[in-house]
C-alpha cells in the first residue's frame, strides 16, 4: 500500500489530471526508472473488446511495471474494508503472470481514466466493483503480458509464440529468461496488441486463491492513511452546528461565548449551518456547545415516527405505480387468500470512521482529501463550491473506515470546501457520532402490503405486492424510469417463486427526510418482506418452509441450489434442543444468489441467534477469504438491523445519537457464521452487500417457528406486540 499516515506538509495545489479522451498508450519515463506504464481503454459495457476508438469508450485503470520488476496496480475504486484493492490486483496479476510477492497497489487519483465501467463515472457501490472490472482488468494484464513477451522475443530474435510468461518473467525453451523489470523499458516502446488472449479459468493460479489483503500490514501497524488521519501544515479543525429539527433553517447566531473558548479561531455561516473553526477537535466542540443559534423549525417539527408509519401503511392500501404486472392478480383460480403488512424503520449507516473531509481552497485552485465513494461525481460539485475550474481541483480519495453507501453523499465534503474557502486556511471538517447519526441520509422507512391467492394445494397463483417509501434516486438527483425508483422495488419486483400472476407496485412518499443508499439497498427491506411472506404462505399451506420454497423455484436453479445447500449444511431436518428453532430465507441480489438458515432461541421476549449458516453462489471466485469476510460482515450488519436498528423521530428530532441508543450487536451476541461458497463457472456477481438481505427474515422466521408469533415490524427488540 502506498497511502501511509504521516504529518503532511501543506502542498501546493496541483492542477487536476488532464482529462484525456484517449489513454491507450505506452510510455517510458525516467521518473519510473524506465518502467512500463500501461493505460488502457474499456467500454462502459465491459464485455466489449479493449479499444482506443472514440468517445463511446471510457478509460478505466492503469498498470505500472517498474524496472525493478515491481508491479503496481492503480485502482480507481474506494477501499472501505471490502478488500477490493487486493481483488482488483489479483485480476490484473493473474493475466499478467506476475510474481505476487512483487505486486503493489495504489489508490488512483480522481480522473476519468478510472471511471467505473458500469457507472460511467469514478465511483464504488452496488457491489459492481469485481463484476464490473472482471474482464477489463484481466484484459489489461493480458495486454501487458503479451507486450512483455514481445519485448523478450525481439531481444532474443525469436518467434513470440515460442515464449511464455510465468512468475514475473518471460522464458524460452532454450533456457533463456528475462524478468519483467529487465523487459519493461523495451515493452514501453511497442504497440498495444488489439486483443490479447485471456487465460482459461482452469489455468488460474492467483484468481480463486485466498491471498492476504495487500493493505492489511499498513492497517495493522497503523500506517495506513484514512481520511481522518490527514494532517496539513496550519490545518484547523471544524465542527458544524446543524439544525436540530429536520428541514429547519438558520435564523441567526451569537458567537460571543464561543469566541471566548481558547483555541477557537473563527465562526462562519455555511449552507448547512454554523461552522466553528478551532485549533483542534475539542476546542471546536466546546465552541459549538457554547454557540447560541436560533432556528426556524418549519413544518419539520410535526414529523414523528408514528405519523410516518401511519402514512406509509395508508399508501399501501391504494393502487401505486406498477413496476411489474404479469397476468391477472385477481385470478379466479385462487381458493384462499393470505394478506400481511410489514414495516421497517429508517436506519443509519453508523460507519466506524465518522464523516470527515480536509480541504485547501485558494483563489484559483483547490485540493481536497476525502473518504468518498464517488470522487468522479464529487469533483465537479466541489469545484463549483470552491469557485474554481474542475481541472484545478485535485481530489484525493483516502482509505475509509466503512462506507455502506453513506460516503456516496458529499455533504461532509461540501462543508469542508465551504469552510476552507471562507477562512482561507486548510480545514478538516469532522462529524461527531451524533452529527452523523442525526444528520439524515438514512435507509428509507418502508411499508409493504402483500396479498397472495393460493390454489387447493396451497401454491400461490397470484401475488399483489405494494410498497411505500421515499425515493433514493430522487434524493440523489437521479432520474426515475417510467416513474419508478428501481431501488425502491429491488428485491420485491424479482419475486422468484413460481406464480403466474404477479403485480408489484410502488407508492412514493416524501416528507423532507433525506434517504440514501444503505448496504444492500432496496433488497435490505424487500427481501425481508418477500421471505417473511413466503414463510407465511408455507404455514398456510401446511408445508415445511424449506420444501415449500424449493418446490416453487423450478425457474431459478441457482437460487434453489443455495437454498438446498443452506438447508443441508444447517442440518435442517435434524431436531434441535428444546427452546431453539431454525428459520430460512433466500434471495437473488446484485447478480449473486444467497440463502441463510438462522438458529434462534428466545428468553424473556428477547431473541438470541446461536448460529447462521449461509450458502453463496456468486459466480467465479476471486478471493474466497474476502467473500467469507464480506458475508460474515453482512450477516452481522443484518442481525444488528433486525434486532435493534431504528432511527425514530419525535417533534422532528432524531432520537438516536450514538451506539448507546442505536444498538449494534456486541461481540458476546455475535453467533458463529458458517459460510459455504458454491463452485460456479458463471460470471462474478456482487458480494459486499448480499450477506445482509436474508438475515432478518431468517431470524424472524425462526422466531415464528419457535413462538408462533410473526414479526411483521422491525426491529424485533422485544417480542411483545408481534402479530
Amino acid at each position: 500500500m502506498m497511502l501511509r499516515r504521516s504529518c503532511v506538509e501543506e502542498p501546493d495545489v496541483n492542477p487536476g489530471l488532464e482529462d484525456s479522451p484517449r489513454r491507450a498508450f505506452l510510455k517510458a519515463t525516467g521518473a519510473l526508472g524506465g518502467g512500463l506504464v500501461l493505460g488502457f481503454f474499456v467500454p462502459v459495457k465491459p464485455a466489449r473488446a479493449v479499444t482506443d476508438a472514440g468517445t463511446a469508450f471510457q478509460p478505466n485503470a492503469f498498470l505500472r511495471v517498474g524496472s525493478d520488476g515491481t508491479v503496481t496496480v492503480i485502482v480507481g475504486l474506494a477501499e472501505m474494508g471490502q478488500g477490493i484493492l487486493t481483488g482488483i490486483a489479483q485480476l490484473m496479476a493473474e493475466e499478467l503472470e506476475a510474481d505476487w510477492s512483487k505486486v503493489r497497489v495504489e489508490l488512483a487519483p480522481t480522473d476519468p481514466a478510472y471511471n467505473n465501467p458500469v457507472f460511467g463515472f469514478q465511483g464504488t457501490g452496488g457491489s459492481f466493483s469485481t463484476r464490473g472490472h472482471w474482464e477489463p482488468m484481466r484484459r489489461a494484464g493480458a495486454t501487458a503480458r503479451e507486450m512483455l513477451i514481445s519485448a523478450a522475443a525481439l531481444t532474443w530474435r525469436v518467434d513470440p509464440a515460442s515464449c511464455s510468461a510465468e512468475q514475473g518473467k518471460v522464458v524460452h525453451p532454450s533456457g533463456r529468461q528475462a524478468s519483467y523489470g529487465e523487459l519493461a523499458a523495451k515493452a514501453a516502446t511497442l504497440p498495444i496488441p488489439p486483443d490479447a488472449r485471456l487465460k482459461d479459468p482452469k489455468d488460474f493460479r492467483i484468481i480463486g486463491k485466498a491471498l492476504k489483503q495487500l493493505d492489511s500490514p499498513d492497517k495493522i501497524r497503523g500506517a495506513a492513511a484514512f481520511g481522518i488521519d490527514v494532517r496539513l501544515r496550519g490545518m484547523l479543525v471544524c465542527l458544524v452546528a446543524r439544525p436540530p429539527v429536520l428541514g429547519s433553517k438558520l435564523v441567526s447566531f451569537d458567537a460571543a461565548k464561543t469566541k471566548q473558548i481558547p483555541g477557537v479561531r473563527q465562526v462562519v455561516s455555511i449552507s448547512s449551518g454554523v461552522a466553528v473553526v478551532a485549533d483542534g477537535f475539542w476546542p471546536a466542540k466546546l465552541g459549538r456547545d457554547a454557540l447560541q443559534v436560533t432556528w426556524d423549525e418549519g413544518t419539520g417539527a410535526h414529523l414523528s415516527s408514528a405519523g410516518i408509519s401511519a402514512a406509509l401503511v395508508d399508501l399501501t392500501a391504494k393502487p401505486g405505480i406498477a413496476a411489474r404486472n404479469d397476468g391477472d392478480v385477481d385470478s379466479p383460480n385462487a381458493k384462499s387468500v393470505v394478506e400481511a403488512i410489514y414495516e421497517v424503520p429508517y436506519l443509519a449507516h453508523a460507519c466506524m470512521e465518522p464523516m470527515n473531509c480536509t480541504a485547501v481552497v485558494k483563489s484559483d485552485s483547490a485540493e481536497v482529501w476525502a473518504p468518498t465513494e464517488s470522487p468522479g461525481l464529487d469533483r465537479d460539485v466541489l469545484a463549483k463550491v470552491a469557485g474554481v475550474d474542475p481541472a484545478r481541483l485535485t481530489l484525493h480519495t483516502t482509505l475509509m473506515g466503512c462506507g455502506f453507501g453513506r460516503r456516496f453523499a458529499r455533504d461532509f465534503s461540501i462543508d469542508a470546501v465551504e469552510v476552507a474557502k471562507a477562512v482561507a486556511t486548510p480545514v478538516q471538517v469532522i462529524y461527531s457520532r451524533e452529527d452523523d447519526m442525526k444528520g439524515q441520509y438514512y435507509r428509507p422507512a418502508a411499508a409493504a402490503r402483500l396479498r397472495a391467492g393460493l390454489d387447493d394445494a396451497g401454491r400461490p397463483v397470484s401475488l399483489l405486492a405494494r410498497t411505500a417509501c421515499s425515493s433514493i434516486l430522487r434524493a440523489a438527483g437521479w432520474p426515475l424510469k417510467n416513474g419508478i425508483d428501481g431501488v425502491a422495488v429491488d428485491g420485491l419486483k424479482q419475486w422468484p417463486y413460481d406464480t403466474d400472476n404477479v403485480r408489484v407496485e410502488w407508492a412514493p412518499y416524501e416528507n423532507g427526510i433525506v434517504v440514501w443508499w444503505w448496504r444492500s439497498e432496496g433488497s435490505s427491506q424487500n427481501v425481508y418482506f418477500v421471505e417473511s411472506f413466503i414463510d407465511e404462505l408455507a404455514h398456510a399451506a401446511g408445508r415445511d418452509p424449506f420444501e415449500y420454497r424449493r418446490a416453487l423455484l423450478t425457474h431459478s436453479p441457482r437460487l434453489r441450489g443455495v437454498l438446498e445447500a443452506a438447508a443441508d449444511k444447517s442440518d435442517w431436518r435434524k431436531p434441535l434442543p428444546t427452546g431453539r428453532a431454525r428459520g430460512i430465507a433466500a434471495c437473488e441480489c446484485f447478480g449473486s444468489f444467497v440463502a441463510q438458515v438462522a438458529e434462534v432461541s428466545v428468553s424473556a421476549g428477547h431473541p438470541r441467534i446461536h448460529r447462521v449458516v449461509c450458502a453463496v453462489d456468486c459466480g467465479q471466485i476471486v478471493n474466497p477469504e474476502a467473500i467469507k469476510r464480506q458475508i460474515e460482515g453482512g450477516v452481522i450488519f443484518g442481525i444488528s438491523a433486525a434486532l435493534y436498528g431504528n432511527i425514530s423521530l419525535k417533534d422532528g428530532r432524531v432520537e438516536q445519537g450514538n451506539f448507546d441508543d442505536y444498538r449494534v450487536i456486541r461481540m458476546g451476541e455475535a453467533p458463529p457464521i458458517d459460510v459455504h461458497i458454491l463452485a460456479s463457472s458463471e460470471k462474478p456477481g456482487g458480494v459486499g452487500e448480499i450477506g445482509t438481505p436474508p438475515t432478518a427474515p431468517a431470524v424472524c422466521n425462526a422466531i415464528f417457528s419457535l413462538t408462533g408469533k410473526r414479526v411483521r415490524k422491525l426491529p424485533v427488540a422485544a417480542l411483545e406486540g408481534t402479530a
